[in-house]
């Protein structure tokens, strides 16, 4: 006799988080962008003078103790910092009552692609400098990439899937794709899900450098981040996190939660091409945004926006325009799209995070953030986005695409209710 497999439950966005230089905030951070404000200066972290690359979207005027206790704080890294007070933002703004909430049901998926760095190199010195037994016992809890997944789950006792996800500059897209996956299948009804990241060091920027991969416009920092430009020399960093609340519909509607959005659709692919380079054909990514469409039942027609990954390096900006020309055919230039990077600096695994951040930000008010910067028009880089300013518009689907070192691609699907 057959059976009919079950209808993989739907999935939606309830409450947003986000910690970054343009606002510790959701609501102080989306006004920056729609501002256009540059969040991108002269690094202060540490004396930049000696790298190729002196700027960077940091994090400033920042406390964290004013969220966590002071010694919880001292033995976890800057990255689960920024990632635990953007989990409680998203708790918040969520409105669940998490004291009344099954714990068992209840996950927490937050990357970062680097982790807890500024630890790394901070032990490593104190090693060199003061011997092995100087090294704080609580160095290596601190700089793994999981740890900000379970000092979220024990502050909520989410005793339900917990992990971190590594996919460099793909992993909070793919961390929230698998929370989806998580809560469709049955395993949770809540998911708190995004990334974290904190790699303004010496040794990251050093690491960076010597890629050649990053802006050394260090005389305009706030028009060094110029996605699609002509001019456009590389990536700038940037920091913070961006985490959000994800639901089942029927969890969300049994407790009358408000909505921002569905969290429609996600795929994960691989280029198996370069281990930085990006296939310059745009076929991984190209492939992932059509199986997210698929996944989501949306044809490619019905997306009104793209959040693109946009990193401001030749390369990237280059083979994605490309890739979206192949998946969107003539649709392609009737597209809004804007890479929020040129505002945000590129947050490597955490720029999936605050990028579903401001797509469910999108959808819910109907006003697009810009690429910021582009004054020179790159000629392979033809399509519409979003130059300069902010604009309105009915947007009720969205893609979010992301890449990462290793030829990982992650693609979004967002659809208003």
């Amino acid at each position: 006799m057959e059976t009919s497999s079950p209808v993989p439950r739907r999935v939606v966005i309830t409450g947003l988080g986000v910690v970054h230089g343009l606002g510790h905030d959701v609501e102080a951070f989306w006004a920056s962008l729609l501002a256009g404000r540059p969040g991108v200066d002269r690094v202060t972290h540490f004396d930049p003078r000696d790298f190729a690359c002196q700027i960077g979207a940091e994090v400033r005027d920042w406390d964290v103790t004013q969220h966590m206790d002071a010694k919880e704080a001292r033995r976890n890294d800057r990255y689960t910092h920024f990632g635990f007070v953007a989990a409680k933002q998203a708790v918040r703004d969520s409105g669940l009552e998490m004291n009344g909430e099954d714990g068992d049901r209840v996950g927490v998926i937050i990357g970062s692609g680097i982790g807890g760095m500024l630890t790394y190199e901070t032990q490593l010195k104190v090693l060199f400098e003061r011997g092995p037994r100087k090294v704080s016992p609580f160095t290596i809890p601190s700089l793994i990439g999981n740890m900000c997944s379970g000092l979220v789950a024990i502050e909520f006792g989410a005793r339900g899937p917990n992990f971190g996800v590594v996919s460099a500059c793909a992993t909070a897209s793919h961390a929230l794709g698998e929370a989806a996956h998580t809560i469709r299948r049955g395993d949770a009804d809540v998911m708190i899900a995004g990334g974290s990241e904190a790699a303004i060091t010496p040794f990251s920027y050093a690491s960076f450098c010597s890629m050649k991969a990053m802006s050394t416009r260090n005389d305009d920092p706030a028009h060094a981040s110029r996605p699609f430009d002509a001019q456009r020399d590389g990536f700038v960093m940037g920091e913070g996190a961006g985490v959000l609340v994800l639901e089942s519909l029927e969890h969300a509607q049994a407790r009358g939660a408000r909505i921002y959005c569905e969290l429609a659709g996600y795929a994960a692919t691989c280029d198996a091409f370069h281990i930085t380079q990006p296939d310059p054909e745009g076929k991984g990514l190209s492939m992932a945004m059509k199986r997210a469409l698929a996944s989501a039942g949306v044809e490619p027609g019905q997306i009104d926006y793209i959040n693109a990954h946009g990193t401001s390096t030749p390369y990237n900006d280059k083979f994605e325009t490309l890739a979206i020309k192949k998946v969107f055919g003539d649709h392609a230039a009737k597209l809004a799209i804007s890479s929020t990077k040129s505002m945000t600096g590129h947050l490597l695994g955490a720029a999936g995070g605050i990028e579903s951040v401001i797509c469910a930000k999108t959808i819910q008010t109907g006003r697009i953030a810009p690429t910021i910067n582009l004054v020179e028009p790159d000629p392979d880089c033809d399509l519409d986005y979003v130059p300069n300013t902010a604009r309105t518009g009915n947007v009720r689907t969205v893609l979010s695409n992301n890449l990462g070192f290793g030829g990982q691609n992650a693609a979004v699907v967002f659809r208003a209710l």
